[in-house]
């Protein structure tokens, strides 16, 4: 299976930027300790400081699909309706 590359973005409701960020810490360090996880970066927007950015590389989908499966990962999913005034992940292929 090729790798894959995600690029998920999560903007923050206005005054929740801080809560969204820790939880999105949150899960820095367990998922690289994931099998699979070739790369999980969270960047925060330079221009919009409510915007975080996440750079990942995974193995492969199955590994992928494995980190959404997480206990860490389900509990930013539970959080993130009260947080995230918008959020959106990109997967890709390289060529």
């Amino acid at each position: 299976m090729p790798e894959v590359a995600v690029v998920a973005i999560f903007v923050a409701k206005p005054g929740k930027k801080d809560e969204l960020r820790k939880v999105l810490e949150a899960n820095v360090e367990p998922t690289r300790k994931e099998r699979g996880a070739l790369q999980y970066d969270l960047h925060i927007d330079n221009d919009e400081p409510r915007r975080f950015i996440f750079v990942e590389r995974w193995q492969s989908q199955d590994a992928l699909d494995e980190h959404g499966k997480t206990a860490h990962i389900q509990v930013f999913r539970a959080k993130a309706p009260d947080l995230c005034e918008h959020g959106e992940v990109r997967r890709a292929t390289k060529i």
